[in-house]
């Protein structure tokens, strides 16, 4: 083989942690080849709370260099993000018995002042008895305490770091599954199958990074022959999706008498985000799901400050996740670090790094310190770049998304105002990509329900490795929430349709 077909980086796992390494890898001038072997955020990167936070609670277990760098990255990411991350202000009611009010101040305080924050507003005190956030909660909560954090999309997080990588370069291939690894000598001989079609390939790269997720060990184990191995811990977080409980924009952060919390987040305008869960998970990842006693427990934990109870027949969808945390021997789920940790194999030839926990916050700061690894094995390339480099779409002012809408509308008059910022909140500057030459909604082609329109989704096929009808109703785009069973098979249908026409070509 040509030295010209030997990859730099080899990376396993199309999760936010893989897509970010390999984006800023790219840029800096290494040539990068990405196998996830589903589809891009099909695991944890699609499954977690949805938030670009500094992780107040965990001030708790002194993980002071983590949040202080989780608060760092807020404004950076909304910077260049604008489109699928904005600011959220969160109302934590005051609860006797609980945590004191001077621990609840002094850990706010710290939240203020270490991190950095310039664009988001500060910490305030509430009167729950006149401010609006108090009206859907118990009378009994009469102060409560208001902060800034973040708000992100995250499975369009991934795809639009995969989609940024690819622009630059980057070989990305879902649905390819890494079978084997061996090294020969200073190289990394891959063997790749595509899940789809069964075809096998083998690829070459001076250096693998195993960036797996809840997989990380069984890649090991399974790929690279190394046995015994337990380097994460599995933590399951599960949600639940209820219809709109209130109307503020706000959300919730609301501490249990367990010692932990859950958060109740407005989503996607007509729904109320609640969660999340921390337990141990013992089984395999693919399996994944909500469980009885996580439903009861959300539900109950929200129901102590809700005036209106929340119950399992208010529940329109449910998401679990598999959090791989690094396994510090903490004795709580709860209790486990939320930090990464980067490791080099102590292997001979052919350099392999794992990427072993981390928060979908800090995936920028991680994918830097995984390019100081990379760049001690082969060498300085270019130099970090990916703070002031925006995400596909996100190449606008952090405060101008209405004006954004705004311009979109105007370009395409027959859009619906509530189409057009839907098309702006995934989109940013690329929906007029989608758009095309439409000048009707008839243009956009066969609506599938729920303003899902045929020209978003071969969009989404083309630019964006959607596949399946699951992959555009839950991780691109969430119309899933508003699809009846018949317009999914629809869609499926219509998706391997194309599928059929693209393998022909």
């Amino acid at each position: 083989m040509d030295a010209s077909q030997i990859h730099d980086i080899f990376v396993i796992g199309g999760g936010i942690n893989g897509c970010g390494i390999a984006r800023d890898a790219v840029g800096r001038g290494f040539s990068v080849y990405l196998a996830e072997m589903n589809d891009l955020a099909s695991g944890t990167s699609s499954g977690s709370t949805k938030l670009i936070h500094g992780g107040l609670r965990y001030l708790e277990f002194y993980e002071f260099r983590l949040v202080r760098e989780a608060l760092m990255e807020r404004e950076v990411l909304w910077k260049i993000a604008p489109h699928i991350i904005w600011p959220m202000r969160f109302v934590l009611p005051y609860a006797k018995g609980l945590r004191p009010a001077w621990m609840i101040r002094l850990g706010l305080f710290l939240y203020d002042h270490i991190g950095g924050r310039k664009l988001l507003p500060a910490t305030k005190t509430l009167d729950m008895a006149t401010d609006p956030a108090g009206k859907p909660l118990k009378p009994l909560f009469h102060k409560a305490f208001e902060y800034s954090d973040g708000w992100v999309n995250d499975a369009r997080l991934v795809a639009l770091n995969a989609r940024d990588a690819a622009d630059r370069g980057a070989i990305i291939r879902t649905r390819t599954k890494v079978v084997g690894a061996r090294r020969d000598g200073d190289i990394w001989t891959i063997q790749v199958q595509n899940k789809s079609t069964g075809e096998a390939e083998e690829v070459r790269a001076r250096l693998l990074v195993n960036a797996a997720g809840p997989w990380v060990d069984h890649v090991l184990a399974e790929a690279i022959g190394k046995n015994n191995v337990h380097n994460v811990r599995l933590v399951q977080g599960s949600h639940i999706v209820i219809s709109k409980k209130f109307d503020d924009p706000r959300a919730y952060f609301f501490q249990n008498k367990d010692g932990r919390i859950i958060f109740a987040i407005p989503y996607e305008e007509e729904f109320t985000l609640i969660g999340t869960t921390d337990r141990d998970f013992p089984g395999d990842p693919h399996d994944v799901k909500i469980s009885d006693t996580e439903i009861d427990y959300l539900c109950a934990a929200a129901s102590e400050y809700f005036s209106q109870p929340v119950k399992r027949s208010d529940i329109v969808w449910t998401y679990s996740a598999v959090r791989p945390l690094y396994d510090d021997g903490a004795s709580k789920a709860q209790e486990a670090t939320r930090d990464y940790v980067l490791k080099a194999d102590g292997g001979e030839g052919a350099p392999l790094l794992n990427a072993f926990g981390g928060k979908i916050t800090t995936f920028r700061r991680l994918s830097e310190s995984m390019l100081e690894k990379i760049e001690g094995f082969l060498g300085k390339r270019g130099k970090p770049w990916t703070a002031d480099a925006p995400l596909p779409g996100g190449d606008f002012p952090v405060t101008g998304f209405d004006a954004q809408v705004a311009k979109l509308k105007n370009a395409y008059p027959f859009l619906e105002q509530r189409l057009a910022r839907r098309f702006t909140r995934l989109y940013g500057t690329r929906a007029a990509k989608l758009l095309g030459t439409a000048r009707s909604i008839a243009d956009l082609g066969r609506d599938f329900g729920a303003d899902l329109y045929e020209a978003e989704v071969r969009y989404l096929v083309e630019n964006e490795w959607a596949v399946t009808a699951e992959d555009v109703l839950w991780r691109r785009t969430k119309r899933g929430l508003h699809f009846s069973g018949e317009q999914t098979a629809a869609l499926e249908e219509f998706m391997r349709g194309s599928r059929h026409v693209a393998a022909a070509e």
